[in-house]
Protein backbone atom coordinates (compact mmCIF):
# COMPACT_ATOMS: atom_id res chain seq x y z
CA UNK A 1 0.00 0.00 0.00
CA UNK A 2 2.75 2.05 0.61
CA UNK A 3 3.89 1.75 -2.86
CA UNK A 4 0.46 3.76 -4.10
CA UNK A 5 1.47 6.48 -1.75
CA UNK A 6 5.16 7.18 -3.35
CA UNK A 7 3.13 6.69 -6.45
CA UNK A 8 1.09 9.36 -5.55
CA UNK A 9 4.05 11.52 -4.58
CA UNK A 10 5.93 10.81 -7.30
CA UNK A 11 3.18 12.46 -9.83
CA UNK A 12 3.99 16.00 -11.64
CA UNK A 13 0.33 17.63 -12.86
CA UNK A 14 -0.62 21.76 -13.43
CA UNK A 15 -0.65 23.36 -10.03
CA UNK A 16 -3.80 24.72 -11.04
CA UNK A 17 -5.46 21.36 -10.98
CA UNK A 18 -3.57 20.61 -7.83
CA UNK A 19 -4.98 23.66 -6.08
CA UNK A 20 -8.57 23.17 -6.93
CA UNK A 21 -8.37 19.18 -6.18
CA UNK A 22 -6.85 20.02 -2.98
CA UNK A 23 -9.74 23.03 -2.32
CA UNK A 24 -12.58 19.76 -3.00
CA UNK A 25 -10.76 17.37 -1.17
CA UNK A 26 -12.06 19.09 2.12
CA UNK A 27 -15.79 18.13 0.83
CA UNK A 28 -14.79 14.67 0.00
CA UNK A 29 -17.23 12.07 0.64
CA UNK A 30 -16.26 8.43 -0.16
CA UNK A 31 -19.61 7.18 -0.57
CA UNK A 32 -20.94 9.76 -3.04
CA UNK A 33 -17.75 10.28 -4.95
CA UNK A 34 -16.18 7.28 -5.28
CA UNK A 35 -19.09 5.37 -6.14
CA UNK A 36 -19.86 7.60 -8.89
CA UNK A 37 -16.64 7.50 -10.24
CA UNK A 38 -15.84 3.72 -10.27
CA UNK A 39 -19.60 2.99 -11.12
CA UNK A 40 -20.12 0.58 -8.63
CA UNK A 41 -22.05 -0.14 -5.65
CA UNK A 42 -19.71 -1.85 -3.57
CA UNK A 43 -16.90 0.20 -2.74
CA UNK A 44 -13.39 -0.99 -2.74
CA UNK A 45 -10.50 -1.03 0.08
CA UNK A 46 -8.71 2.18 -0.02
CA UNK A 47 -5.61 0.59 -1.86
CA UNK A 48 -7.46 -1.26 -4.77
CA UNK A 49 -9.90 2.25 -4.96
CA UNK A 50 -6.59 4.24 -4.85
CA UNK A 51 -4.58 2.12 -7.86
CA UNK A 52 -8.42 2.18 -9.93
CA UNK A 53 -8.14 5.64 -9.52
CA UNK A 54 -4.28 6.13 -10.64
CA UNK A 55 -5.29 4.31 -13.73
CA UNK A 56 -8.17 6.33 -14.34
CA UNK A 57 -6.40 9.76 -13.71
CA UNK A 58 -3.42 8.04 -16.23
CA UNK A 59 -6.13 8.01 -18.48
CA UNK A 60 -7.33 11.63 -18.42
CA UNK A 61 -3.82 12.87 -18.16
CA UNK A 62 -2.81 11.39 -21.66
CA UNK A 63 -6.15 13.48 -22.85
CA UNK A 64 -5.40 16.77 -21.59
CA UNK A 65 -1.39 16.16 -23.09
CA UNK A 66 -3.05 15.29 -26.39
CA UNK A 67 -5.28 18.06 -25.95
CA UNK A 68 -8.18 15.53 -27.07
CA UNK A 69 -11.91 17.29 -27.48
CA UNK A 70 -13.01 14.62 -24.80
CA UNK A 71 -10.76 15.81 -22.53
CA UNK A 72 -12.73 17.24 -19.09
CA UNK A 73 -10.91 19.36 -16.79
CA UNK A 74 -13.43 19.04 -14.58
CA UNK A 75 -13.91 15.33 -14.11
CA UNK A 76 -10.22 15.20 -14.02
CA UNK A 77 -10.45 17.30 -10.87
CA UNK A 78 -13.34 15.14 -9.62
CA UNK A 79 -10.64 12.02 -10.12
CA UNK A 80 -7.68 14.03 -8.00
CA UNK A 81 -10.00 14.97 -5.19
CA UNK A 82 -10.77 11.12 -4.83
CA UNK A 83 -6.89 10.54 -5.01
CA UNK A 84 -6.47 12.43 -2.40
CA UNK A 85 -9.32 11.50 -0.32
CA UNK A 86 -8.00 7.91 -0.52
CA UNK A 87 -4.54 8.97 0.12
CA UNK A 88 -5.75 10.64 3.18
CA UNK A 89 -7.46 7.64 4.86
CA UNK A 90 -4.38 4.89 3.26
CA UNK A 91 -1.98 6.86 5.72
CA UNK A 92 -4.56 6.69 8.09
CA UNK A 93 -5.13 3.42 8.19
CA UNK A 94 -1.04 2.78 7.78
CA UNK A 95 -0.59 5.15 10.61
CA UNK A 96 -2.90 3.03 13.00
CA UNK A 97 -1.11 -0.31 12.17
CA UNK A 98 1.81 0.98 12.74
CA UNK A 99 3.21 0.46 16.42
CA UNK A 100 4.30 3.50 18.32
Amino acid sequence: MTDLLGILQQLRRPSLLIRAARHGATEYNRNLHLRRLLATITLPANGPALSRLLEIEDELNQQRQKDSASYSCANHIEVLVAMMGEARLLRASVDDLTPS
